[in-house]
């Protein structure tokens, strides 16, 4: 009996067993850990961002059992077939259409035939002709893609029983309104290479849609022929710490003006405020030439849904985002999007600033014989201006931390256009500061003196350049004490002439209300005269066109002006640098020199030591003694070097200060929510 129960518990135990393996073999779901990367990844992927369509998409074309592959070469076949499937809703329908054209495009946009290929020069003339054909016919199969999604992507955000508002934590939503951006970029794009016409135009036609252009929120565009018009999601910028967006609706570009022509190129002019100017006005001005341009597209008419998928007539609403922060779609309200920081990034990388500079300081880059000024924003009569003003051997490129940061704070964004100055550092500091007083007041008279953004400007200098800046603030005539330090052979040849008197009467620009002075070594500098220092004086000379100019100045042509100039040159006329000194004839006669009364003034400086002995500090370049000027509404000391202006504590400082001179002109409170 026993072994008989044995053999029973042992046939129980082999039936379990094949059980066991059969069933496991059945069970069609368990379940496992995944990271949480991957599960983020699976919800938020798409067409945009792997060579595969959203999970959501992929749920949709299930139900009609079609592959994504076949759906994505065939979309309108694909999208046919799901309008027949009663139970697929409103969002899901365009959601998915809008995915599938934009992946159509995308895969248009990889292929060969619209690639331009190099054309060798032993093809016939017939084959040429062929590549092209089927070159424009790719572009414009491409465009039509584009411009359905961009149809079904407004049809979902707009036009579905749930409004934006009820989505709001929907990932789909985000993911519609990237398509809806991405496919107006990549549209845009396509026709300025399939058309490459640089006048804006009023109509562009895609496929059987015809697009109207409405440059209402920026008529500064009208009648413009654009160098260049580039979606900015393309753009990626090295040397940039952050890229300040606003996140919102519309496709975001910048628009590259073409080049001024310079009529005074290589030509030094020694009194510029009274120069005749061929246009009126200094060339040397130059008014914002890349821009942030925000692009929307809109139905003509959405009255009904067919007219919104397959309706003529849509339009592309052009927009100023600095204007601009809000665009209505529907009869709603919407965040305008917008990227600041790519016209910023893309003037700095095509112009070469910094090489410029260090080319001008041993006169090598004749574009840097007069100062310039740039706007990096176009003019706006009602945002107060801010000046930079640049340092030795610097240029604009050593804002680029502050004027970025400024670019994404939305209360200096929304109150301040900048302004900056490049000049040629070898100059005397008292000729860069004549020279930089004479464009920024004829900036000023260009835009209108009695103008809301005339007023109460803020001036900014680092280094040489914070010399420069309180010496644009003051009231001082220099022409006595001045002849007392000259040589004095040839003085009265000197004494008479209008040009130098006008280098030594010092006057405020009377726009500026504030100044802030960074690391400004108003008394000099002894490490001007360490020997490494000296040697570099004796190579960096004097501009030749300075030279020149003065030489065609002095009215006594007998003179050597060469000779003339080593007469005094060690006593008043001589290069930057050495005007940095604190033995140096110029740090004599204008370390003393205040900013007039009217004008509030701060000091930022940096402190390379352990010490907070005012004689010991120093940010390794100018001590503290030289930087710190008695008078100034606030001063700050921060560790650091030269470049203090660099650090993430002056930024915020400045910050600072730029929003306590809203607060004093009433134009921002303290209770305002800011970020």
């Amino acid at each position: 009996m026993a072994d008989m129960q044995c053999i029973k518990t042992s046939k129980i135990l082999t039936v379990m067993a094949f059980a066991s393996v059969f069933l496991s073999g059945c069970q069609v779901v368990s379940v496992k850990q995944q990271a949480i990367d991957v599960t983020i990844t699976n919800e938020r992927a798409n067409i945009l961002t792997r060579d595969k369509l959203s999970e959501a998409s992929l749920n949709v074309l299930s139900m009609t059992g079609s592959q994504a592959e076949i759906c994505s070469n065939q979309p309108d076949s694909c999208i046919k077939e799901l309008t027949k499937i009663t139970q697929i809703q409103d969002e899901q329908l365009y959601s998915t259409a809008s995915e599938l054209y934009l992946a159509k495009a995308t895969a248009l946009g990889k292929s060969s035939s619209c690639a331009i290929s190099r054309l060798s020069k032993f093809e016939s003339e017939d084959k040429r002709q062929i590549k092209a054909q089927s070159y424009n016919k790719c572009l414009d199969e491409q465009m039509s893609m584009l411009d359905k999604s961009i149809r079904y992507s407004y049809a979902y955000l707009f036009t579905t029983k749930r409004k934006p508002q009820d989505r709001i934590f929907d990932n789909r939503q985000v993911q519609i309104r990237d398509f809806y951006n991405q496919a107006l970029a990549k549209m845009v794009s396509t026709y300025s290479v399939r058309y490459p016409d640089k006048k804006m135009k009023s109509n562009i036609r895609i496929g059987q849609s015809n697009y109207k252009i409405d440059l209402t929120h920026y008529p500064q565009l009208e009648g413009i022929e654009l160098e260049s018009l580039m979606s900015s999601y393309n753009l990626n910028f090295s040397g940039l710490r952050s890229i300040n967006r606003r996140d919102g609706f519309g496709s975001e570009f910048v628009a590259v003006l073409p080049k001024q022509k310079d009529e005074a190129e290589n030509k030094y002019i020694i009194d510029p405020l009274n120069h005749h100017y061929k246009t009126g006005i200094n060339p040397n001005i130059h008014p914002a030439r890349y821009l942030s341009v925000t692009i929307a597209a809109e139905p003509q008419q959405s009255d009904s849904i067919e007219q919104i998928l397959h309706g003529h007539d849509f339009k592309l609403k052009i927009f100023d985002p600095y204007r601009y922060d809000n665009i209505t779609l529907a009869n709603k309200s919407y965040p305008l999007a917008a990227n600041f920081s790519a016209p910023y990034g893309l003037w700095l990388a095509q112009n070469n600033l910094g090489i410029a500079a260090l080319l001008s300081l041993i006169d090598r880059d004749q574009r840097l014989t007069m100062p310039h000024l740039y706007m990096l924003e176009p003019y706006n009569p009602n945002k107060k201006v801010i000046v930079l003003v640049h340092g030795l051997a610097s240029s604009p490129e050593a804002w680029i931390r502050l004027t970025n940061d400024m670019m994404g704070d939305p209360v200096l964004r929304e109150h301040y256009q900048v302004w900056q100055v490049f000049y040629s550092t070898n100059m005397p500091i008292l000729e860069s500061r004549y020279q930089i007083y004479a464009i920024i007041q004829q900036t000023f008279a260009m835009i209108g003196n009695q103008s809301t953004a005339a007023k109460d400007s803020v001036l900014i200098g680092h280094s040489m350049g914070g010399i420069i800046a309180r010496l644009l603030v003051s009231d001082a005539d220099l022409v006595t004490p001045a002849m007392k330090l000259l040589n004095a052979r040839k003085i009265d040849k000197l004494k008479s002439n209008s040009a130098f008197e006008q280098r030594l009467v010092i006057k405020p620009v009377p726009n500026f209300s504030r100044a802030i002075f960074i690391s400004a070594p108003h008394r000099g500098t002894d490490y001007a005269d360490l020997w490494f220092t000296r040697l570099a004086r004796k190579i960096i000379k004097l501009p030749g066109a300075f030279l020149g100019a003065i030489g065609d100045s002095v009215e006594d042509k007998d003179i050597n002006v060469k000779h003339f100039i080593n007469q005094i040159g060690h006593d008043l006329i001589q290069n930057g640098p050495s005007d940095l000194s604190h033995n140096s004839k110029f740090t004599q006669l204008t370390e003393n020199i205040e900013p007039y009364k009217g004008v509030i003034f701060h000091s930022i400086m940096g402190n390379k030591t352990d010490s907070t002995d005012p004689d010991v500090m120093s940010d390794g370049i100018v001590p503290y003694r030289s930087a710190h000027l008695d008078g100034a509404l606030s001063e700050k000391i921060i560790h650091g070097g030269h470049s203090i202006q660099e650090t993430p504590e002056a930024v915020l400082e400045l910050r600072r200060i730029l929003r306590l001179h809203l607060l004093d002109l009433g134009l921002y409170k303290t209770n305002q929510t800011t970020p």
